[in-house]
Order: structure tokens, then C-alpha cells, then sequence
């Protein structure tokens, strides 16, 4: 069926501060030129050179240990960031499930905010409309719609986002460690409502630390080290190795 993310040769850096966080007046006074000089030539590299294509109606989990570069590839995914250089492309209209409830305004009601973050992720008025009961309804927040968000809780405001996203109709999901929502129900209903996308034939990015859920929803798993791709093959075979990996680490 054809690609539907390819990654060419991409790098992503980002700037070092060191000479400016060692103090502004060292900086100043050592030789301002030569530190400015210092600081455009230091570059953090984020990925490194990293290539890959993921095809239409994939689920694909992305792991690693923390700063090895996973969400920046779901950024750059998702057309947050831009590559330093090499080649994203992207064939498909995406639904990122990156930060629940990102979007949302404190003094709005949950209702509102249905209707506000609906619109900010590309549905029109009258379909957010048509999909609010049963956006209300899984959420299982009836009783505090109608409030304010800034009296929701964390877990209420996460819970509210996820029941916004669940409910679009992505050509590509892709999520950044967001399970983690609510009690052990709501969050076996999350898996659940992903595996119906993956069903339905929606390309799936997955970026985790939980390796039962990468299991239960990922049929490939790309492990990213040191920035740059370590392994990249069949789901099972994939995290086997990498938590053998990590308990000799």
C-alpha cells in the first residue's frame, strides 16, 4: 500500500547556552566574539542520521532510554520541528496524542473545551457537535462538564484530552507516553480505543517506556541509542533485546 512516513538521512540539532549559562559576565568579558563564534559551532545532536519508512496501517513502536531522541522523531513527525538536514515526508493527516489537553482554555467549561480543542485539531463546528455525547460519555466526566477546567484535576484535564483525540478520524496516531490516564479502567479503555484504530487500519507511531503496552499494540519496534537507530525488526524480537540491554546497563 505504499509508505506513509519516510525518514531520509535526518539530523536535528540544537544549539548549546554553555558559555552563556557559565555566566554572562564571563562571557562578556573573556572575548564576546570568540563566544559567540563558541556558541553557534555547539550543536546538540538530537537524531543522528537516522533513516526509515513506516507503511500505511503500521503500528510502530519507537523505545529507548530517556534523551536518546524518541520524541523528537514524534515532533518531527507531527510538523513541530523541522530537520536540520535529510528528509522528512509525511502522506497523511496526522493526530498527535503528545501533551492531553494542550489546547484547552482554564476558564472554559469541559463542554467548551470539547468544542475549542475539537476545532484546533482540524474537525469543523457541527462534527465536534455530533460527536460531543459520546466524547462526554467516555471521558466519564458527565458530572463536571459543565465546570470550569481550572477545576479539573491533572488526571481529569488528561483524561478530557485523550476523549477529544479518540474520537478524530487520524490517518496517523501518533502518541508520546500518554496511557498513563486515569485509573486502571479508563486506561485499559485507552488501549482498547488504539487497538480499534490499528484495526481500522490507522498508521500508529508509539513512542513508550511500557513495554506490555508496545506489546500489545506494536507489530514493529525501531529502538533508538545514542540518537541513532540500534535495532529496527519484528515487535517480540525487538523488546526482548532491549530489556536484556538494559538490565546489564
Amino acid at each position: 500500500m505504499g509508505d506513509i512516513i519516510e525518514f531520509h538521512n535526518v539530523v536535528k540539532e540544537y544549539p548549546y547556552y554553555e558559555s552563556i549559562v557559565r555566566g554572562f559576565k564571563s562571557f562578556i568579558l573573556s572575548n564576546p566574539f570568540k563566544s559567540v563564534n563558541v556558541l553557534r559551532k555547539s550543536k546538540f545532536r538530537a537524531i543522528d542520521g537516522i533513516s526509515f519508512s513506516i507503511g500505511r496501517g503500521e503500528a510502530i513502536g519507537i523505545i529507548g532510554r530517556n534523551g536518546a531522541g524518541k520524541s523528537t522523531i514524534l515532533a518531527l513527525i507531527s510538523g513541530i520541528i523541522k530537520p536540520t538536514s535529510g528528509r522528512v515526508v509525511v502522506r497523511g493527516k496526522i493526530s498527535p496524542l503528545l501533551e492531553l489537553g494542550a489546547g484547552f482554555h482554564l476558564e472554559l467549561t469541559g463542554r467548551e473545551n470539547i468544542l475549542l480543542n475539537g476545532i484546533l485539531l482540524g474537525l469543523k463546528r457541527r462534527e465536534v457537535e455530533k460527536k460531543m455525547d459520546d466524547i462526554i460519555a467516555f471521558s466519564e466526566l458527565q458530572e463536571f462538564i459543565d465546570q470550569p477546567m481550572r477545576t479539573y484535576s491533572s488526571g481529569m484535564v488528561a483524561r478530557l484530552g485523550f476523549s477529544v483525540v479518540a474520537h478524530l478520524e487520524p490517518e496517523i496516531l501518533v502518541i508520546d507516553e500518554i496511557l498513563a490516564v486515569g485509573d486502571m479502567e479508563f486506561q485499559k479503555k485507552c488501549v482498547e480505543k488504539i487497538t480499534g484504530f490499528k484495526k481500522k487500519g490507522v498508521t500508529i507511531v508509539f513512542v513508550s517506556h511500557a513495554m506490555n503496552d508496545i506489546r500489545r499494540i506494536c507489530d514493529r519496534v525501531i529502538w533508538i541509542e545514542q540518537h541513532k537507530i540500534r535495532m529496527d525488526g519484528r515487535c517480540e524480537e525487538v523488546v526482548k533485546t532491549y530489556e536484556r540491554y538494559m538490565e546489564q546497563a
